[in-house]
C-alpha cells in the first residue's frame, strides 16, 4: 500500500515537472516567434525607408537635372544682356591669361560662374557694380553702384532679422561670403555722346563706373580689361546714345603713402605743434601771472616746463608768447560791445552778410561737380527766385569797396603819418611803405598760407579717395605754383592754373593796396597829380573792360563767364573800380564841410530806400543772360559801377550816424562777432565745402529744399572751423602787428 502510495505520488510530481518543462519551452517559443516577427517587421520598414531615400535622391537628381536645365537656359538667355549692359560681367567675358595675371582671371571666371549659378554672393557683386540709370541726358554720369554693397560682399551684414515671419529672400545675401577678397574701385571714361546736354563748365563727359572688384587683380589690368570691353563694342549704351567712350584712368580709393611725404603735410605739422607750443606757454604765463599777480611764471614742475621757465623770463619772448593767449583771443572774437563814434557799424553787418552769402554760392558751385542733373541745376539758377544765388560773385565787390574806403579814411585821418610822409624823403617814405606792406601781409598772409597748406592736402586726399573725377586738381597746382600765392600774384595767370582759384580776391586786395598806398603817397605831396591819375585809372578801367569784353565776345552764360574768367572775373585791371570808389568816397567825406542845413527826413529815407533798390536791381540784373556782347559787357560794367556806389552810399550815411530800419539792422551789435570771423570764412567755406562732398559715396540730386539743408550744415561747420583758425593762426599775428607798431611808436616818441 505504501509502495503504491509512493509510486502515485512519484507520478504526480513527474507530470507537474513534465507540466512545468511544456509550459516553459512554450513560452520560450512564443517569444522567438514575436522576436521573428518583429524584425520581419524591422525589415520591411526599412526597406521602405530605403525605397523612399531612394525616390528623394532620384527626384534630387531629377531636380538638379531641371536646375542645370534652368541655369543652361538662364545663361543662353541673359548672358549676352549681362554682356552688353554690365561692365562687371563683360569684363568677365574678356578676361583672359594675355591680358591678366593667372589669379586675377581664375577669380574673375569664378565670378562669372557664380552671377550665371545665381549664387548669393555673386549676386551681390552685380548688384554692388555701377550700371546705367536715367538721366543721362541731363548729365547723369554716375554709375556708382554701391560701394557699401560691396564691402558687404567681404562679410556679413550686421543686421539681426527675426525667425518669426516668412521670407522669400535668400539668407545667403546676409551671411554668405566672395569666396576671396574682393574691393570697390571706380573706372573713368570719356564719353563723346551728342545725346547728353554739354555745359561746357568742368568734367561733364567723365562717367564714373564703380566696379567690385576681386583684389588680385591690379587696378592697370582692370583699366586695359575695361579698354578691351569698350573697344570691342560690347558697350549696349554706346550703340543707343552714340557715346564713343575712351577709358581715362582708374582708381582704388587707397590713400598712397606719398600723401605723407608732401611738403605741405610736414609744414602743417610743424606749424600746429609751433602754435600749439606757443599757446600752452601763453598759457603758462597766464597762470603765473594770476597766481603771482606780478607777471611771473607759474612754478615749474618738469624738465619741459623748467626749460620754457627759462627762456620765458626773456620780456620780448613774453610778449611774443602773449600775443597766443588762447582766452585772451576767444574774447576778442566773441567781444560784443557799443559802437564808438568814430566806427562805421554798418560794415559789420555788410562783411557778415556778404560773407555768408557767398558761402551759399560756393554750396551751388562745388555741388554742381556731384549732381546727376547738372542742366536742371543750372536751369534753377537762371529763375528769378535763384539769382540772389547765381549773382553772389557780384558780392566780391562790397569787400574791395570797403577796403578802398577803409585804406583811404585811415590813412588821411592819421595826421602824424601825413605829417612824416611830407617831413621825409623818398627813401624814408620808402621805409615807411615797407613797414605798412609788412604789417598788411602780417595780418593777412598766415592765415592764407596755412589754407594753402590745407587746399593742398586735402585734394591730395581726395583725388586718392574720393569716387568723383576732381577736375581741379589744386594739389598739383600748389605743388607748381606755391609762389604765385606767396607773393599774392595768382590772379595775373589763368585762372584754370592758380592754387585755390577763389584767393584770387585776396591777390587784387594786396596789388590794390599797393597801389593805394603810392597813390595816398604821392597824393600827400603832389594832390592834384594823384586826383588826375585816379581819374586816368577809372577811365582806363572802363575802357579796358570793355575793350576786353568785346574783342572776346563777353556773354553773361555761366559757360562764358567760365571760359573768359582770367579776362574779365579775376582780373585786377577790371576789378579795380569798386576800390577806387571806395577810396573816393572816403577821400569826400574827409573833405565834406559840415553842413548849416539840417537834411530833409523824407528826402534822406528816400536815398536809403533808393541805394537799396540799386542794389537788388543789380543783383538781378543778369535774369536775361541770352544778349549781345556789347550789351553784356555794359551791363557788366556799369552794375558793378551803380552796386558799387549804391554800398558806398550805406558807408558814407553810417560813417555820419544817418541810417533807415534796414541799415540799423545791419549795424546790430550782433554782426561785430561774424565781421571779425569773416576773412577765415571766406578763405575755409570752399575747402569745407569741397571736402565735405567729396567724402560722399553717391551722387546728389540738385532740389532746392535740400539746398537750403545742406546750407544751413555747411554754415555751421565753417563757423565752427573758423573759430579754431581764427583763434591759431589770425588773432595771434594780428596782436603781434599791434604790438610791433606800439613797440615803434613808442621808440619814435623817444626819440
Amino acid at each position: 500500500m505504501e509502495i503504491w502510495l509512493l509510486f502515485i505520488f512519484l507520478g504526480v510530481t513527474k507530470g507537474i515537472a513534465n507540466q512545468s518543462t511544456t509550459t516553459t519551452t512554450t513560452a520560450q517559443w512564443q517569444q522567438q516567434q514575436q522576436q521573428q516577427q518583429q524584425s520581419q517587421q524591422n525589415f520591411r520598414r526599412n526597406d521602405s525607408l530605403e525605397q523612399q531615400q531612394q525616390k528623394e535622391e532620384q527626384q534630387e537628381l531629377e531636380l538638379s537635372s531641371v536646375d542645370a536645365l534652368l541655369d543652361a537656359e538662364f545663361s543662353q538667355l541673359h548672358e549676352p544682356h549681362l554682356t552688353r549692359t554690365s561692365v562687371i560681367f563683360g569684363l568677365t567675358k574678356v578676361v583672359n591669361e594675355s591680358n591678366v595675371n593667372p589669379k586675377c582671371e581664375s577669380q574673375l571666371r569664378q565670378v562669372q560662374r557664380g552671377i550665371l549659378s545665381k549664387q548669393p554672393w555673386a549676386m551681390k557683386v552685380l548688384d554692388a557694380s555701377g550700371t546705367k540709370p536715367s538721366g543721362f541726358v541731363y548729365g547723369q554720369n554716375y554709375w556708382l553702384g554701391s560701394r557699401e554693397a560691396c564691402k558687404g560682399v567681404q562679410r556679413p551684414v550686421g543686421i539681426t532679422l527675426s525667425k518669426n515671419f516668412d521670407r522669400v529672400m535668400h539668407y545667403g545675401l546676409i551671411t554668405q561670403q566672395a569666396p576671396f577678397d574682393m574691393d570697390y574701385r571706380v573706372v573713368y571714361l570719356r564719353h563723346n555722346s551728342p545725346w547728353q546736354v554739354e555745359i561746357k563748365l568742368m568734367s561733364e563727359q567723365i562717367i564714373h563706373i564703380g566696379l567690385c572688384l576681386p583684389s588680385a587683380c591690379s587696378s592697370q589690368e582692370v583699366k586695359q580689361l575695361a579698354g578691351e570691353y569698350v573697344s570691342r563694342g560690347m558697350f549696349a549704351e554706346n550703340d543707343i546714345f552714340d557715346m564713343h567712350p575712351e577709358v581715362v584712368y582708374m582708381k582704388d580709393l587707397q590713400l598712397k603713402d606719398a600723401f605723407y611725404q608732401r611738403s605741405s603735410f610736414r609744414l602743417l605739422v610743424a606749424c600746429t605743434l609751433a602754435t600749439g607750443a606757443l599757446m600752452l606757454c601763453a598759457q603758462q604765463l597766464l597762470v603765473g601771472k594770476k597766481e603771482q599777480g606780478t607777471g611771473g611764471l607759474a612754478p615749474a614742475e618738469s624738465e619741459l616746463w623748467r626749460a620754457l621757465h627759462s627762456l620765458l623770463r626773456w620780456q620780448k619772448l613774453q610778449q611774443l608768447v602773449s600775443c597766443y593767449d588762447v582766452p585772451g583771443n576767444w574774447s576778442k572774437i566773441f567781444a560784443v560791445r557799443e559802437n564808438k563814434a568814430h566806427e562805421i557799424p554798418v560794415m559789420n553787418g555788410l562783411r557778415s552778410v556778404c560773407a555768408i552769402w557767398i558761402m551759399i554760392f560756393h554750396v551751388v558751385w562745388f555741388m554742381y561737380f556731384t549732381v546727376h542733373n547738372k542742366t536742371v541745376l543750372l536751369s534753377y539758377a537762371e529763375q528769378a527766385f535763384f539769382q540772389y544765388v547765381s549773382s553772389a560773385p557780384l558780392l566780391v565787390d562790397v569787400f574791395f569797396t570797403i577796403s578802398g574806403f577803409l585804406q583811404t579814411y585811415n590813412f588821411l585821418r592819421n595826421s602824424s603819418q601825413l605829417e612824416a610822409v611830407r617831413r621825409n624823403g623818398w627813401r624814408q617814405n620808402l621805409q615807411l611803405f615797407g613797414k605798412l606792406l609788412f604789417h598788411r601781409y602780417l595780418r593777412l598772409g598766415p592765415l592764407y598760407l596755412i589754407v594753402m597748406l590745407c587746399v593742398d592736402l586735402t585734394y591730395a586726399y581726395i583725388g586718392d579717395t574720393s569716387v568723383y573725377h576732381i577736375n581741379e586738381r589744386f594739389d598739383e597746382m600748389c605743388s607748381k605754383h606755391w609762389w604765385r600765392n606767396l607773393f599774392f600774384i595768382q590772379n595775373l595767370f589763368d585762372h584754370r592754373d592758380m592754387c585755390a582759384n577763389w584767393s584770387w580776391s585776396l591777390a587784387c586786395e594786396m596789388q590794390f593796396f599797393i597801389l593805394a598806398n603810392a597813390l595816398l603817397f604821392l597824393y600827400v605831396k603832389h594832390p592834384k597829380v594823384t586826383k588826375a591819375l585816379v581819374g586816368l585809372i577809372l577811365v582806363s578801367s572802363t575802357a579796358w573792360s570793355y575793350g576786353i569784353g568785346l574783342s572776346i565776345k563777353f556773354q553773361l552764360s555761366f559757360d562764358a563767364a567760365f571760359a573768359t574768367g582770367t579776362e574779365i572775373y579775376t582780373s585786377p585791371f577790371v576789378r579795380i573800380l569798386p576800390y577806387i570808389l571806395g577810396a573816393i568816397t572816403a577821400y569826400s567825406l574827409l573833405q565834406r564841410t559840415p553842413s548849416e542845413k539840417e537834411p530833409n527826413d523824407i528826402s534822406e529815407r528816400c536815398s536809403w530806400h533808393f541805394a537799396l533798390l540799386v542794389f537788388f536791381i543789380c543783383i538781378y540784373s543778369t535774369i536775361k543772360r541770352d544778349i549781345s556782347s556789347l550789351l553784356a559787357i555794359s551791363l557788366f560794367v556799369l552794375g558793378r559801377l551803380f552796386f558799387s556806389l549804391s554800398v558806398c552810399w550805406m558807408i558814407a550815411g553810417s560813417a555820419q550816424g544817418r541810417g533807415v530800419w534796414w541799415s540799423r539792422l545791419l549795424e546790430a551789435k550782433g554782426f561785430q562777432h561774424v565781421s571779425r570771423l569773416s576773412y577765415a570764412i571766406y578763405l575755409l567755406n570752399p575747402l569745407v565745402i569741397a571736402f565735405f562732398y567729396s567724402l560722399t559715396s553717391a551722387s546728389t540730386h540738385a532740389d532746392p529744399f535740400m539746398l537750403c539743408v545742406v546750407s544751413c550744415g555747411f554754415g555751421v561747420i565753417v563757423y565752427l572751423a573758423s573759430i579754431v583758425f581764427s583763434l591759431a593762426f589770425e588773432l595771434p599775428y594780428s596782436n603781434l602787428s599791434s604790438l610791433l607798431l606800439k613797440r615803434g611808436s613808442k621808440s619814435q616818441k623817444i626819440a
